[in-house]
Parts: structure tokens; C-alpha cells; sequence
């Protein structure tokens, strides 16, 4: 095995619980705009709220859980999208020494009855009538729920009318008795190969990457004279999410939120908003290339904007060269050609993000190196970080300076990570979570003599840059005995524009496929453009051939990242994508593998069926993948 960790910073040691933030801000700069809100959900105009405004909403609310039969201790749900009342409400049940729930607002009757019934929650938050109906169907079977309150028919102002009476006095006799390591939230695990596990996350694990980061990093977020700003788009319900709001709070950034992950909806708010730090996990920042490629070609403008992309990409690993010490940096004729683009493209790119932000944060999944150097061309800098439930979501971040794409940069200060002889990733430090709830034998598995086994896969170089490799559950073994890990395959196959999901598969196979799915909206202007130069009686059997190419090409381009041994051997693209609702998606979007293997199960037959029956010398041809009964528009 190989350590390596930093030494740990300066940074002020937690006294007591995550609620203090609120009030400590109000203490020391009231005025100070801490969260902001929209009178209506499409509205251009944000309202600030200042830190005292915050605080006393915080009290107000809490003084209603007191009354409601809140103590410290008892677990609360909150099954709703990221949205204002969301933070408000988490700081007053943090203030009154209760432990957080978090749900996603997607999730399924059995999700929703289990996570209630293992966390044991005396309450949960719903946010509208649907999510009424799914807790009250499951309700007799948790006899320790004994409030459902519902965010969209004023269940918060309920609660503050019904702890008017309550002293002020008593709330803070209870804020004042929350401890470090007093639990703040029980997070549910994504549950892709089985029940969701409730990991215990105490005050201590959540507020320590976010002061280590505040305390390294904070600074790069400030424009000059002004406060450091973050759209909330992430949900809550994931660690992610949290360490965003955790961050935000602690480090006195303004907070906006947006509940809506459509493009339309997060594309406004992010115009109006104008952060100046964008957080996003790696579908979001493929989803805005992607978009920006689709509005170049629409505008005639497509052979532009990729000359002005690769050459951001070569900007920017000339700049990392130099950075690490193994060049000179961009050479004249580099640099005049990414002057020429920063005025042409680069600037209408940044612009579409709101045009002030100074860094960008990837994290849930590893980013694609030539994304990540894309981004740093156009003058958005994404540090790519890692981390996991277990670990109040940060374990890893880029160093200031010597930042390197295609890594999750280095551990933490006061995070210590080593990689086992296999391969998997073993992290310690103060954000390791206390334990699983109701599953001490998971426990026992995950922590091992202090160190979390964190199921993934992974490398460290020299000089202690950490690179995502996979999952060790997600391995793929061939018939042939060949080990392959899917998600660089998988990760360069979604970079393709038409591409907008894949799965790897292969499994005791003799060589290594691929379902795909479609990008809709890419692929509706695809048809556009194909349609324009057929005819109608030509039409489809054009389409079919050149989208039989362009997938080609995605698996090729794919393939160039492995040995042949791991390469796509064969793919099938299906005709509708995997969805939460379906089961083949976990509600924070992450692949059920196994259902999906099940659900397509005799489409994975054919794909290898179909390439048994193919010619041998057909076999190396990277373009003959496809059999005649494939019909991606059926």
C-alpha cells in the first residue's frame, strides 16, 4: 500500500454545531446578504436576506419544532427539491439538536417507506401534494412518524405560528448543547446494488472539508470588492449538495437556489444570478458544451467553435505543462490564436454562465481530462474533486497552482488517502463518517482498523495526484478472464454531442459492449440537419446510415482511451433512455447496472448474437457493429 496526505491547515476547530454559523454571522455582520430568493420561480429579480433576517427565520421555525415535539435527537425527513425553505428549515432542526433526513423528492413509495422506517423519523417536510400521497400511503406502516408537513400549502408558517410562545431562551439552551460529534444527517446511500444505507454524518464531518476548503480555496470565488456568490441547483438530498450549502454558510457566500434541473430553468437563473463560483457534477458541465456546440452549428458558426475548442484545449495543457514544470507554456502563435477566439467565442461562453464566474467545482463523478481542459481554455477553471457519502463528500482537491486535469487532485489537509494492493481506495481524516445506521456489519466492513474502504478504484502518482479508475463493484470480466473497468469507456463515449448515456457490459462475454442512448435534444437538430440535405424518400435510410457512422466514430474515439483487449467490441443504441421512474437510475442519477443488465437482457444477446454470426475478417472493422435489425428510431 502507498499513503500519502498533506499536513492539516490553520483552520478554527468546531466547538459546536452547524447552526452556530447562522447565528454567530448575525452577531458579527447582520447586514451581511446570506441567502437569496426569487418572489416567483421564473423571476429575473433575487432578493437578498441578510445574515440577521436568516437567523431570526432560523429561530422562528425552530421555536415551532420545539413546540411540535422536536428534541434533540429525533430524525427528520425532508423530501423535497433545492429550494430556500430546504436550508431554512435544516439550520432550525440542527439548532434544535435534531439529525436531517434527506430524501430524494423522486424517489419510489418503497424508497420513501424504507428510508422513513430504518432512520426512524418522528416528521418529514414534503414539498407538494404528490409526495403527500406517498408518504400517507406508507404511514401505517411507521408508527413513529407523527408530522407531515407540507412545504407549498404553508406548512413552515404553521410551524412558526404554532412556536410563538416558545422563549428564545429555550432554543438556545438547546443550540448550545449540540456537540461536534452529534449527528447532523443521516444520508441515504444511492442503493445501486441493493437497500440504501444510512450513513451518520456528524457536525464535525460536515463542516471540516468545507473550512479546510474555505481556508485553501475560499479566496479564488471573491471578485474583487465584492462577496462570493453560488447558484444551489444540486440537490440536498445528496452529500454534494450539502457540502455546497455547508460551504456557502460557513463561509459566508451568497446562496441562491434553483428546484428546477431542466436546461431552460437552470440556464435563466444562472443568467440572472450571476455566480461567481459554479459547482456541478460532470453531466452538467457536458450538458453546457454540448448546448454551446448545438448553438454554434445552428448559427452556422459549428467549424468555429470546435477550432476555438481545441485550441482552448491546447492552451490550457501548454499552461498545465508549465505549471507542473515540464514546458514553456503557450507558444506565440498559440496564444494569438486564443486571443482571436476569447474575443470570437470564448467570451459568449463565459457569458452563458452568467459571465462572472471566477471557479468552477466538479464533483459525484470523475471529470473527462478534455473537458476539464476545455473549461480552463475558455478561462473557467473546474477543479475536479473527490468524494463520497461516507466522507461528508470531500476527500480530495486541485492545489492552487499546480492544478492537473484528468485527476481529482490531492488529498485534502487532514485527509490521508492509501491504495490497497487491489486497487481500492482507502481514505481517512475527520470527514469519515460515525457509521451506518441500523447495520453495524456494514460498519465493521466499510471501516477497517480507521481507514474507510470507499468501493472505488484508484491510482496515486508520485506526487500524491489522485486519478479515478472505477468501482470495484462495476469491474467487468470477459470470458476471456480480461478485467475492465467501464467509466473511462463510458465517460468518453458521453463526450461524443449525440451521445447522453452509456453503459458498459461484458460480463463473462467474449468481448466488451455498449448500450447507448440518445441525446433528444442534439438528436432533433441532427435530424434537422440531415433532413435538409434528403430528400423525403431518402430521408430515413440517410439518417439511419450516417447516425450508424457518427456512433462508430463515438465508439472509436472511445476505444483509442484502452488496450484492444478492453475495447467496444460491439454496442446497441436504444431507443429510449434509462430514467429513475423506469428503476435503471438511482435518484441521484447514477446507473443501476445490474437492473439495466436485466431490463436488456435479450437486446444484449442479440448485440453478441448478431456479431458471432458476422464474418471474421468484418470483425476488426470498428464501423460493422451493427446488424441489420438494428433501428435506433423505432
Amino acid at each position: 500500500m502507498r499513503d500519502l496526505g498533506l499536513a492539516p491547515p490553520t483552520v478554527t476547530p468546531l466547538i459546536g454545531g452547524l447552526a452556530d454559523s447562522v447565528f454567530e454571522t448575525a452577531a458579527i455582520n447582520p447586514t451581511l446578504p446570506m441567502l437569496a430568493r426569487r418572489p416567483e420561480p421564473s423571476s429575473p429579480i433575487w432578493e437578498e436576506v441578510t445574515a440577521v433576517e436568516v437567523r431570526d427565520e432560523v429561530t422562528d421555525l425552530a421555536k415551532g419544532l420545539i413546540a411540535s415535539g422536536i428534541s434533540p435527537g429525533h430524525r427528520v425527513a425532508i423530501m423535497a427539491r433545492t429550494r430556500y425553505e430546504w436550508t431554512v428549515l435544516s439550520y432550525a432542526l440542527w439548532a434544535v439538536g435534531a439529525e436531517v433526513v434527506p430524501i430524494y423528492p423522486t424517489s419510489s413509495r418503497d424508497q420513501v417507506e424504507w428510508i422513513l422506517r430504518d432512520a426512524e423519523c418522528v416528521a418529514v417536510v414534503v414539498e407538494d401534494e404528490q409526495a403527500i400521497m406517498t408518504v400517507g400511503s406508507v404511514c401505517g406502516s411507521l408508527p413513529r412518524l407523527r408530522n407531515v408537513w407540507q412545504l407549498d400549502t404553508g406548512g413552515l408558517q404553521q410551524l412558526v405560528e404554532r412556536g410563538e410562545f416558545v422563549p428564545l431562551a429555550t432554543v438556545e439552551s438547546l443550540r448550545r448543547i449540540v456537540l461536534p460529534d452529534s449527528t447532523a444527517v443521516v444520508a441515504y446511500t444511492s442503493g445501486t446494488t441493493g437497500r440504501p444505507l444510512g450513513c451518520a454524518l456528524s457536525h464535525r464531518n460536515l463542516a471540516s472539508p468545507c473550512d479546510t476548503m474555505l481556508a485553501g480555496w475560499g479566496h479564488k470565488v471573491v471578485p474583487p470588492g465584492g462577496q462570493a456568490s453560488v447558484l444551489a441547483f444540486l440537490p440536498f438530498s445528496h452529500v454534494y449538495g450539502l457540502l455546497v450549502q455547508t460551504l456557502c454558510i460557513r463561509g459566508g457566500i451568497l446562496m441562491g437556489h434553483e428546484a428546477e434541473l431542466q436546461a431552460e430553468a437552470l440556464a435563466s437563473a444562472v443568467q440572472t444570478f450571476k455566480p461567481t463560483y459554479f459547482c456541478a457534477v460532470p453531466s452538467i458541465f457536458e450538458k453546457i458544451y454540448k448546448n454551446a456546440l448545438r448553438t454554434a452549428q445552428q448559427a452556422g458558426r459549428g467549424a468555429l467553435f470546435e477550432r476555438a475548442a481545441d485550441t482552448a484545449r491546447d492552451f490550457a495543457a501548454a499552461l498545465e505543462r508549465h505549471r507542473l514544470g515540464g514546458g514553456p507554456g503557450p507558444g506565440f502563435d498559440l496564444r494569438l490564436q486564443h486571443a482571436l477566439y476569447e474575443r470570437t467565442v470564448y467570451r459568449r461562453f463565459r457569458a452563458a454562465l452568467g459571465g462572472r464566474v471566477l471557479l468552477a467545482s466538479s464533483g459525484g463523478s470523475s471529470l473527462n481530462r478534455e473537458l476539464a481542459l476545455f473549461y480552463e481554455g475558455v478561462g473557467i477553471f473546474v477543479h475536479d474533486g473527490y468524494g463520497l457519502t461516507e466522507t461528508s463528500g470531500g476527500v480530495t482537491a486541485q492545489p492552487l497552482g499546480r492544478e492537473m486535469s484528468g485527476t481529482v487532485g490531492q488529498a485534502l489537509p487532514g485527509m490521508d488517502i492509501r491504495v490497497a494492493d487491489d486497487g481500492e481506495i482507502l481514505v481517512r481524516g475527520p470527514s469519515v463518517f460515525q457509521g451506518y445506521v441500523n447495520d453495524d456489519a456494514s460498519t465493521r466492513a466499510a471501516l477497517r482498523g480507521g481507514w474507510l474502504a470507499t468501493g472505488d478504484l484508484g491510482r496515486l502518482d508520485s506526487d500524491g495526484y489522485l486519478t479515478i479508475t472505477g468501482r470495484k463493484k462495476d469491474v467487468i470480466v470477459t470470458s476471456s478472464g480480461k478485467n475492465v473497468s467501464p467509466a473511462l469507456l463510458e465517460q468518453r463515449l458521453r463526450m461524443h454531442p449525440l451521445v447522453h448515456q452509456a453503459v458498459v457490459v461484458g460480463d463473462n462475454r467474449p468481448c466488451v459492449g455498449a448500450l447507448i442512448t440518445l441525446d433528444p435534444d442534439f438528436l432533433a437538430f441532427w435530424r434537422d440537419s440531415i433532413a435538409a440535405r434528403s430528400d423525403a424518400r431518402m430521408r430515413l435510410a440517410r439518417e439511419e446510415n450516417t447516425l450508424r457512422e457518427e456512433i462508430a466514430r463515438a465508439v472509436a474515439a472511445a476505444n483509442s482511451a484502452v488496450s484492444r483487449a478492453e475495447s467496444i467490441r460491439v454496442f446497441r443504441v436504444l431507443p429510449e433512455p434509462f430514467d429513475v421512474a423506469s428503476g435503471l437510475l438511482t435518484p441521484s442519477m447514477k446507473l443501476r447496472r445490474d437492473a439495466i443488465v436485466r431490463h436488456y437482457a435479450l437486446q444484449i444477446d442479440a448485440m453478441y448474437q448478431a456479431r458471432s454470426r458476422a464474418p471474421r475478417e468484418q470483425l476488426s472493422d470498428e464501423f460493422a457493429h451493427w446488424d441489420d435489425a438494428d433501428n435506433v428510431f423505432r
